[in-house]
């Protein structure tokens, strides 16, 4: 007997400037998304009434578009829990960031708490751990290479 194959050709879905794959669940494939947690896809399929479990690969071209404006206008569409950047520092406003903007505003927040010398930015400056865990055992692996006491060698 012959085995069938069962090739299937791994279709790649862009939404919001990030490949999915689309053999992955909708609701998993959302989270791939920098800035898209479980909670937000979920949302965001509540939203507009599809399945988690249907594969991205079945999307509309129709369905891409308004789960990108969707998450283009999260403040608008969801409550301000499910928000990444609630009151913002410079704008005071609600947002939710994506993909390079939120890697950007994450980077100028730590230069801002970097530069006013808080305690918060000064464990960042220095590679250790910021919210008050223990460092005598965990955390070595972030502080660089470093080695034992070294044997004198023969000459």
């Amino acid at each position: 007997m012959r085995q069938e194959n069962n090739t299937r050709r791994h279709q790649i879905v862009r939404v919001y400037k990030t490949d999915l794959n689309g053999d992955k669940q909708l609701f998993y494939a959302l989270t791939k998304i920098k800035g898209v947690s479980y909670a937000l896809s979920n949302a965001v399929i509540y939203k507009l009434g599809l399945k988690k479990d249907m594969k991205v690969s079945d999307l509309t071209e129709e369905q891409i578009e308004k789960i990108e404006e969707l998450l283009d206008n999260a403040p608008k569409h969801f409550p301000e829990w499910l928000l990444n950047r609630r009151k913002d520092f410079e704008t005071g406003e609600n947002m939710h960031l994506l993909t390079s903007d939120l890697t950007f505003a994450v980077q100028k927040d730590l230069r801002r708490m970097a530069k006013t010398k808080s305690y918060k930015g000064l464990r960042h400056q220095a590679g250790l751990p910021v919210r008050g865990q223990r460092t005598k055992s965990n955390f070595r692996k972030n502080k660089g290479k470093t080695t034992g006491v070294k044997k004198k060698g023969k000459r």
